[in-house]
């Protein structure tokens, strides 16, 4: 049955090859979502070797953040694009995970990063994740805490307030958008706590500060941020 099981997957492939989400590119054997190229490819900022860095910088003045960074940057219509595209909206949770398992090695051993004590993702309203099937970020979250070795939170820091999409809203109301919908259940355990944030993309840091700006109320919390993409326009 084994060989036949092995044919039908071949025929299937035939039809329906697996395609890299970045090139388009057949995948062959071992490659998982993008091909080998479009991996050593991604534009990785390396954001996470810097404090001053651009991703940081969205923060000044705004909230107390102890380190900040992402992955890799996109712009509009790039190839990379997709990937957070398919992560998001096409049910590819697991590009999520194994793309921040790649993002959590290069963080793990840094003096920036490898002293947090737990990971939370921005949270989606209940309403939202029903609809989606996932939260992203938290698959995101859970790829960094596997490499990183660091426990995950995803019911402790909650959206309370369905709110519209941020797509094509500006900074101010995408600010005003986030501002106090989201709520701690249990602030105490998070409370002495250096906690890394993590989302998807981050582009004007308004939703990062609104979680962040919440967290930081429990006493001697700190915050990090952490996120797979950063918008580059």
């Amino acid at each position: 049955m084994k060989w036949l099981t092995r044919e039908i997957k071949n025929l299937a492939e035939l039809f329906y090859p697996n395609l890299c989400i970045a090139c388009s590119d057949r995948l062959v054997s071992q490659e998982k979502f993008l091909c080998m190229h479009c991996w050593q490819d991604l534009p990785v900022t390396n954001f996470h070797l810097s404090p001053e860095n651009r991703v940081a910088k969205l923060f000044w003045g705004r909230v107390q953040v102890e380190n900040a960074t992402a992955f890799f940057a996109f712009n509009k219509g790039s190839n990379f694009q997709h990937l957070i595209h398919f992560i998001k909206y096409k049910g590819l949770k697991e590009l999520g995970f194994e793309t921040a398992l790649r993002f959590g090695h290069a963080l793990k051993n840094t003096a920036n990063f490898g002293d947090v004590d737990i990971i939370v993702p921005v949270p989606l309203h209940p309403e939202k994740e029903k609809q989606r099937g996932y939260n992203q970020s938290e698959w995101i979250a859970r790829g960094l805490g596997n490499s990183m070795q660091k426990p995950v939170s995803v019911n402790n820091l909650v959206r309370r307030i369905h709110t519209s999409t941020q797509t094509r809203k500006t900074r101010f109301e995408r600010w005003e958008n986030v501002e106090n919908i989201f709520e701690i259940k249990n602030p105490e355990a998070f409370a002495g706590k250096l906690v890394l944030l993590t989302d998807d993309v981050v582009t004007t840091g308004s939703t990062l500060e609104a979680c962040a700006t919440e967290l930081l109320k429990i006493q001697g919390t700190r915050v990090s941020i952490a996120t797979l993409a950063f918008a580059d326009y």
